[in-house]
């Protein structure tokens, strides 16, 4: 009725997508074209993928398809796929998929934008989130310069690139007062942020500067590789009361044979090394971490090494993946010999007893108040999460309450009950 066209975003893979797709649609000509956020019949669909491994690949396809039958149906106008998808494979796509009207690479918002002729409408440091209002992604670098033997993202996201240090404090304090209380910091490796633009190490001076801001309740620390993690990052983590005691790092394995094939330039002694070392610095921190099994290498052998460490040194917060085989990737040419079926089975007993950890751990806390920020209050179901959880992946907090509180409301909640992944309680004071 207005005379603008309707565009939705559809988002896949990891936050780093979910930035890029806010600061696309953030850079919309608004007298062209209405947001809808909801993927309701829009005129213009954009998919921003992923092309990390298999499972990604297959649900984007699915989306893709989906959403050129809708397009045959009239429903949809012009459709775009862009993102890590998009950039690995585009030749292929564009042969499979002759009904998708364009696709466009990693770096698409400019090439999009200029197809939608908005590229002269900027917002310099605006963000629509599309996260809840009160947390937002921020991310601090792109690429990798890594050469993890099973990896493809450097070879479709390029090497290593940081965000100077004063656009990105400017960006934190412009969502900081648009309501944002909690940050979280991303990248495809996070310990190296800075070496590119200032040929050294410079989270803990970026993260020096956010925790200036005042507005921020938590700062979050993700994507940090193991190596050649500073210490003074782990100092600042210990020091200062807004950044989050938490720290997202993926392991990946802990068999030094395994470790040696993935080329993950680290040891079994320096990961145990860097793990003592976190947990004398903030002993109530919890650490999150990722693990690989069913890598081409992997005997069983190295499997229960695994399992007796995952056992022993108890995370607060992990994840499983199984190996994917990947072209691009020095891990190909290894093959795949190791059954889906067989990589599957450690991934399950790597979890059973990860459940087992997460659930004595959450007992442990009954009886006890923590504080919360929420997330959701939708229709009296209230849900929230403690310092020590990032959104979507990690554990949640129900409350149960009378009283009227908001999405990013901090509370003091007295827990009651747990289970593996869940704790549940009762406002305080109430």
């Amino acid at each position: 009725m207005n005379g603008k066209e309707k565009i939705s975003i559809l988002t896949l893979g990891c936050p780093k997508n979910v930035v890029d797709s806010e600061k696309f649609i953030s850079s919309l000509d608004k007298s062209k074209y209405e947001l809808n956020l909801n993927i309701d019949h829009p005129d213009i669909l954009v998919i921003n993928t992923c092309g990390f491994i298999q499972p990604a690949r297959d649900e984007n396809q699915l989306a893709i398809e989906e959403a050129i039958d809708l397009k045959s149906k009239g429903i949809i106008k012009r459709l775009y796929v862009a993102g890590c998808f998009s950039e690995r494979y585009d030749d292929l796509l564009s042969l499979r998929y002759p009904q998708v009207d364009k696709f466009f690479g990693v770096n698409f918002q400019k090439d999009l934008l200029h197809e939608l002729d908005s590229d002269k409408y900027e917002l310099h440091g605006e963000r629509i989130l599309l996260t809840p209002k009160h947390y937002a992604y921020l991310k601090i670098s792109d690429g990798c310069d890594r050469t993890c033997a099973f990896c493809a993202i450097p070879q479709f996201k390029g090497k290593h690139h940081s965000i100077p240090i004063e656009e990105l404090v400017d960006e934190a304090r412009h969502l900081a007062e648009n309501g944002v209380r909690e940050l979280i910091l991303i990248g495809q490796d996070t310990t190296s942020y800075g070496t590119d633009l200032y040929k050294k190490k410079m989270l803990t001076n970026l993260l020096e500067q956010l925790s200036d801001i005042e507005q921020l309740k938590w700062i979050r620390l993700m994507y940090v590789y193991p190596k050649g993690l500073q210490d003074e990052v782990l100092d600042l983590i210990a020091e200062r009361p807004n950044i989050a005691k938490y720290i997202d790092i993926p392991i990946q394995h802990i068999s030094d044979s395994v470790l040696n094939a993935m080329k993950r330039a680290t040891t079994k002694k320096n990961i145990l090394d860097l793990i003592e070392k976190i947990r004398k610095r903030s002993p109530n921190i919890a650490i999150r971490t990722t693990l690989l099994t069913g890598f081409p290498n992997e005997t069983e052998k190295d499997f229960l090494e695994l399992l007796d460490f995952v056992k022993e040194y108890e995370f607060e917060r992990l994840g499983v993946f199984s190996y994917s085989q990947e072209d691009d990737t020095s891990a190909f040419e290894l093959g795949d010999p190791i059954p889906p079926k067989e990589k599957n089975r450690r991934k399950e007993i790597i979890m059973l007893a990860q459940q087992e950890i997460s659930f004595k751990r959450n007992k442990s806390k009954i009886g006890q108040i923590v504080e919360v920020i929420i997330d959701e209050n939708i229709d009296g179901m209230i849900s929230g999460r403690t310092e020590y959880d990032a959104p979507d992946i990690d554990n949640e907090v129900f409350i149960k309450s009378k009283q009227k509180i908001n999405s990013g409301d901090v509370v003091q909640v007295k827990i009651t009950s747990a289970t593996e992944y869940d704790l549940y309680g009762n406002l305080i004071n109430e």
